[in-house]
């Protein structure tokens, strides 16, 4: 029998050993044999290894080193899956391509984008996650509430809902969902200013995704908004705490349920700012909410009421 060679690197379990049907095999690449580690037998002794033929000591080298596609993507119509073709028409070496060559690469090059789209379906796509990309750069989503977005919206054109209706209004309406789902604080009045639909026309292709996909949206918690419009008016860390706290006893109380979560944070952050001697105003914390003066005025009522607080003039 053969003895062990080399350093082990992985083990695996698939086969048998076919002197004692052990079925500890282990695979040597660095010699290229694949051994049994109970009784030492050589059973293949050309082993082929898959893996790169380079090394990496780093986690950054490994990946510059790396020369796989991009990830799938459903932001993508096509998924990322693809071929782009560039528009340098230089080799390798950087010299120009002959006229018969570039005129061959600009012939393959008119194709490739031909069949990327084309069918209808493929073609709404394409605009469809153009203006979702467009959407989630103005109004700074992460690239994970975008790719629920683009899945939400496949869905919709699988049900046949985007049909007679506008692709740009689904898209945001998609997005909404997106941010609604994944607890980012992001409004329906932001998404329809960066986007080039109404407002209605949005809420309405919205309450269409909810009820023909049957999204469960859990329910607008006011905690996620109070950083949000704390950093719009400049307030300090020590009051966002102090609202977070208000809101808190607020839940616990049921003075929070049915009320909108936007204008509760901006109550509770114009009482932490009473508190805390900080000086901001119904109007400043208002506009910065996008909401009204009013609804901030009501909101601190209740909330001043139900909690019992004693507010400094």
């Amino acid at each position: 029998m053969a003895e062990r060679k080399g350093k082990p690197r992985q083990k695996m379990f698939a086969e048998k050993c076919p002197e004692c049907g052990g079925t500890n095999l282990i695979h040597d690449y660095d010699t290229g044999e694949t051994i049994c580690g109970d009784c030492g037998l050589v059973i293949r002794e050309q082993e082929m290894d898959k893996g790169p033929e380079w090394r990496a000591f780093t986690q950054e080298e490994k990946e510059s080193r790396s020369r796989v596609g991009v990830p799938t993507s459903f932001s993508v119509h096509d998924k990322g899956l693809s071929t782009a073709i560039s528009q340098v028409d230089r080799d390798a070496f950087g010299r120009k391509l002959p006229l018969r060559t570039r005129l061959q690469m600009w012939r393959l090059r008119k194709w490739q984008i031909r069949s990327r789209v084309h069918s209808s379906i493929d073609r709404n796509l394409a605009q469809a996650m153009a203006e979702l990309d467009r959407l989630s750069d103005k109004v700074h989503v992460p690239s994970a509430v975008k790719e629920r977005a683009a899945v939400i919206y496949r869905k919709a054109l699988d049900r046949g809902l985007v049909r007679g209706r506008s692709i740009a209004a689904i898209a945001a309406a998609a997005l909404y969902a997106a941010c609604r789902v994944t607890q980012t604080p992001r409004t329906l009045r932001e998404i329809a200013e960066a986007s080039l639909v109404d407002k209605k026309d949005v809420a309405r292709c919205y309450r269409l995704l909810l009820k023909e996909l049957d999204v469960q949206m859990p329910i607008a918690d006011p905690l996620v908004y109070v950083s949000k419009i704390a950093e719009r008016t400049g307030i300090s860390g020590r009051t966002q705490g102090l609202a977070i706290k208000i809101l808190r006893e607020a839940k616990k109380v049921g003075a929070a349920a049915g009320k909108d979560p936007m204008g509760l944070a901006a109550a509770a952050l114009y009482i932490a700012c009473l508190k805390n001697n900080e000086k901001k105003t119904q109007k400043d914390i208002a506009e910065a909410a996008g909401v009204t003066e009013v609804t901030v005025r009501n909101r601190y009522k209740t909330l001043k009421r139900q909690l019992g607080l004693e507010i400094p003039d």
